[in-house]
């Protein structure tokens, strides 16, 4: 619990404010970076330093954390993202949060501890959607009370924070 996928969850919820859309491209994106993780990560983690790999997630949690400091100038306060844009930017955003996540890794021990794909690809998802699926509605419905700008900077904050700690080693 408490994990970045339950963060990213919580803002696009608060951002895009459309549940299901994010659900769904959240099951697609984690069902897909679990699969090439459950086929694929045995053989990759052999190849990239694990320096690399933090690295790269350390940086990519700062660019995250720069992006939600910059408020939505395309809509208007009020203006509604479409079903197919939120589902969209969801799996996007959620497949690369995935990228050497401690998830993927647990994926990819079960897989090459069992030599079975499909059934760790389904435990590892359902488990994604019990821990995020909440967080959605969480998110959706909190952005009534709270702030966007307050929502925006904290979230920013946190992803700033991840990145720093991943860099410290954490």
């Amino acid at each position: 619990m408490g994990d970045k996928t339950q963060i990213l969850a919580l803002l696009l919820a608060a951002r895009l404010q459309r549940p299901w859309p994010i659900l769904v491209g959240m099951v697609l994106a984690v069902s897909a970076n679990h699969l090439l993780a459950g086929g694929l990560g045995v053989a990759l983690a052999d190849r990239i330093p694990q320096d690399w790999m933090r690295w790269l997630l350390a940086g990519a949690f700062v660019i995250m954390a720069g992006w939600l400091l910059v408020p939505d100038a395309i809509r208007a306060p009020g203006e509604a993202w479409s079903e197919r844009g939120a589902f969209l930017t969801s799996l996007v955003a959620f497949f690369l949060a995935e990228m050497g996540d401690k998830t993927q890794f647990a994926t990819v021990a079960l897989a090459a501890r069992y030599h079975s794909v499909l059934p760790v690809l389904a435990g590892s998802t359902v488990g994604m959607v019990l821990a995020d699926a909440p967080v959605i509605w969480f998110g959706e419905r909190i952005t009534r009370r709270i702030p966007r700008r307050t929502l925006r900077q904290t979230t920013a904050a946190l992803f700033a924070g991840f990145g720093v700690a991943i860099l410290a080693g954490w």
